[in-house]
């Protein structure tokens, strides 16, 4: 093993120069589909030039350790792997969660009670049970519980989080779950303790919760399943009714994350509940979605001004659904384009939407129809994968959660990229061509470098 030392701290620390990495590659009009590519070998490299096409890792420059990566867990989705037949069933289970055989994925979203993609609306409770007394998690049972117990059975440390989308009508200011409104202030103590009790539940039905979300999307009075909070409203009920609630239950340790909506306002929502200390010690984080607009910059300035509060990325999609459309290259692009900016402006997580859905983009109440990474054709018993599975897969494959991400740099702005490092010590970068033109790029890595060639709209992942 070759070392470079550096002074690290005032002490010496050796630290290893890379010799060889796999290479593997996704790329349009191809085969290729996160297809092992062989070995590629480092070698000496002199600072490049400026017009070349080069990605710069700084193994010494660690950041946010990532929780996981993966996707949401719906009723539509459980729905629709039900039917599927036994062996179409086993390969999804594969597809998805087995490290080896599949992407891996280590992270999953669902929801309390009903939400857009369920084939109706439902709560727990019966109308005005302020008590909850007539709790009951019954409407679960026949999908939902079954297909989330299936894949724990593959992946029991498979991290779960939460998120409701509308408290029941009666308890809300339009008295419809649907169209948004708000939560009324004398069920906000009956509201706090439905999440417990969900919680509760369905750990009792084996599957344990890691963390949850306050809302949904709380700016959005959506054709579904909706609800408003204001930052402030949102900040008084963590501060005065959801925390307090989860702590006297013993869930104290459950990672809470306000916000759960688009990059546009989470600096505004995480500083008026950060800045209140009561609010604040009972938020481990702020979720984010990615429907409207970029603007990554607000999720640096937010851990800019937090940096002791999570940043995490807990939904998007492709949308809308269309057979069309279906095989578009850009829908994959999408995905990675956003997964390294996520990445690299501080996400510790990323969780797609729905795992599955059917031929129809659902099952979905309110033809809220989109993508999904996998289809299942459930006239014919057959699943069909997007570019977006592979896209995905080149991250949920190779970073581990654990991993640190690596300071990660590019040379030109059409070649984008992050990278980092897994407890286990194998280091990955993850390289971008979203162009029509084929790259000669390099990996640059303590003055040694590899050459790597992108073809056209075409994604790889480097490990070493």
């Amino acid at each position: 093993m070759v070392l470079l030392l550096l002074t690290v701290a005032g002490s010496i620390a050796a630290q290893p120069l890379p010799e060889k990495a796999r290479l593997y590659l996704t790329a349009k009009d191809s085969g290729d589909r996160l297809a092992a590519k062989g070995t590629l070998f480092f070698r000496p490299a002199a600072q490049p030039e400026e017009a070349s096409y080069t990605v710069f890792v700084d193994p010494t420059q660690r950041f946010q350790t990532i929780e996981g990566i993966g996707g949401a867990l719906t009723d539509a989705a459980a729905e629709t792997f039900a039917k599927l037949p036994a062996e179409r069933q086993q390969e999804f289970l594969d597809a998805h969660f087995d490290p080896v055989k599949g992407i891996g994925y280590s992270l999953a979203r669902t929801h309390i009670h009903s939400c857009d993609f369920s084939s109706h609306s439902y709560t727990y409770v019966k109308d005005g049970d302020a008590a909850l007394e007539s709790f009951s998690v019954a409407p679960d049972l026949k999908y939902r519980v079954p297909f989330i117990q299936r894949i724990l059975q593959m992946r029991p440390d498979l991290k779960i989080f939460v998120s409701p989308w509308s408290p029941p009508a009666w308890m809300k200011s339009n008295q419809s779950m649907l169209q948004g409104g708000k939560l009324l202030p004398q069920y906000y103590a009956s509201w706090a303790q439905y999440y417990v009790r969900f919680i509760e539940a369905y750990a009792g039905l084996g599957i344990p919760i890691w963390g949850l979300t306050v809302q949904n999307e709380p700016m959005a009075p959506q054709t579904w399943e909706s609800c408003v909070f204001s930052a402030e409203e949102e900040r008084d009920f963590v501060r005065d009714y959801l925390g307090p609630s989860l702590y006297k239950a013993g869930l104290g340790g459950l990672k809470l994350m306000i916000w759960d909506h688009n990059r546009g306002l989470a600096y505004q929502r995480g500083a008026t509940v950060f800045s209140d200390p009561e609010a604040a010690r009972y938020v481990w984080g702020t979720a984010f979605h990615w429907y409207v607009g970029d603007m990554w910059e607000n999720l640096s300035r937010l851990h800019d001004a937090f940096p002791d509060k999570a940043i995490f990325f807990s939904e998007g999609c492709n949308y809308p659904f269309s057979w069309d459309t279906f095989d578009d290259w850009k829908w994959g692009e999408n995905y990675a384009h956003s997964m390294i900016h996520d990445f690299n402006h501080w996400a510790a997580g990323w969780t797609d939407w729905n795992v599955l859905l059917d031929e129809k983009g659902g099952p979905n109440h309110v033809k809220n129809f989109c993508f999904a990474p996998v289809h299942a054709d459930t006239r014919k018993g057959t699943l069909h994968y997007q570019n977006s599975y592979y896209y995905i897969g080149h991250f949920s494959k190779f970073v581990r959660p654990g991993a640190r991400r690596l300071a990660c740099t590019t040379t030109q702005a059409p070649l984008e990229a992050s990278a980092f490092e897994n407890s286990d010590g194998s280091s990955v970068a993850v390289l971008l061509n979203r162009t029509d033109q084929s790259m000669t790029a390099q990996l640059w890595v303590n003055g040694r470098a590899l050459p790597v060639k992108l073809p056209p709209h075409s994604i790889a992942s480097l490990v070493w």
